[in-house]
């Protein structure tokens, strides 16, 4: 290597736009290289490759979640780009580089597409080793979520938690629409639209597993005197097969009966118990249903009513990923 070779400032710095790498980092890639630009960023990205070898093990659980949505609102990506701590992550630089990345995250289809993709004259996965090199920690794409529909549109949470909800048509306000029902994505963690999507063998196992916890709750609220916790027969609108409704619907008028209210007012009275008995016995659906959980913005409304607020117009899916 030659020592006379005269690196000069903006030799540096045109070095340092082109990869982020800090200044003594870029000066002493430059006299490596013998004052060659391709060669220095060739010595960077082995400098990157040693970091990242030395920080496989490490836990990426840090980091920023960012959204794209096409030009033509039909298409949408959420991606989160991982490092391994909280200040690298809220970095603005390292902020940018998330969002550069949901640029090109945009137009690909898969994950491994888009690692495979061009970044500035090498791939995605190259360019995250380059920057493990510069920034000293872990880097790596710890989600990538795609949808696909007629409208699409996003909420991104502080950086921490994007969302994707797309519509079966654009209606007058969908923006709004959208919005609103991805800030629910990204705030009540839904992971299913509907109890339809439910598989039965899920169900049934969730439904001995939240019993089994509710009785054993209640050993402890009985030796402490306090008042029991209602053990429901069901937890999702999946088992209320018509059967079902019909027997509690009988159920109902025996009790109202046995309190000895008039038959004739039992009409007023029997569409609240109806309510309350779907209500208690679809917990499942409320956690973990998009389009069954309590609105976030109205608890009076369920998503579906207030998605119905806007017309002919349906939920057609979502996606969420988030930092951690």
């Amino acid at each position: 290597m030659s020592t006379t070779v005269k690196i000069t400032a903006a030799e540096v710095n045109k070095l340092r736009q082109a990869t982020g790498a800090g200044m003594m980092d870029c000066k002493k890639a430059l006299v490596e290289a013998e004052g060659d630009f391709d060669k220095a960023i060739a010595v960077l990205r082995k400098k990157g490759q040693k970091v990242a070898e030395k920080r496989a093990d490490r836990d990426s659980s840090e980091g920023a979640a960012v959204s794209k949505i096409s030009a033509d609102q039909t298409k949408g990506i959420a991606i989160v780009l991982g490092c391994e701590t909280d200040f690298v992550g809220k970095n603005e630089n390292f902020l940018a580089l998330a969002s550069q990345l949901g640029d090109i995250a945009l137009n690909t289809s898969s994950k491994e597409d888009f690692l495979a993709a061009d970044f500035e004259g090498m791939t995605v996965a190259e360019k995250l080793v380059e920057q493990t090199g510069v920034i000293g920690e872990k880097l790596e794409i710890t989600a990538f979520e795609k949808l696909e529909a007629a409208y699409v549109g996003t909420y991104v949470h502080i950086n921490k938690i994007a969302a994707l909800v797309g519509l079966t048509a654009k209606v007058d306000n969908a923006e709004v629409l959208v919005k609103d029902v991805a800030m629910q994505v990204a705030s009540m963690g839904a992971t299913s639209l509907s109890y339809k999507d439910f598989d039965p063998a899920f169900v049934a196992s969730e439904t001995e597993a939240r019993i089994a916890v509710i009785e054993k709750d209640n050993i402890e609220l009985g030796r402490l005197g306090k008042t029991l916790k209602n053990v429901p027969s069901y937890i999702s609108m999946a088992q209320l097969t018509p059967e079902v409704i019909a027997e509690a619907e009988e159920a109902a008028k025996a009790e109202l009966k046995a309190e000895g209210k008039p038959e004739q007012i039992w009409d007023r009275i029997l569409p609240g118990k109806m309510e309350r008995f779907i209500s208690d016995n679809t917990t499942l659906d409320q956690e973990q249903c998009l389009l069954d959980q309590r609105f976030i913005k109205d608890d009076k409304k369920t998503v579906a009513e207030y998605v119905s607020t806007y017309g002919d117009v349906e939920i057609s899916g979502f996606k969420r990923a988030t930092v951690g």
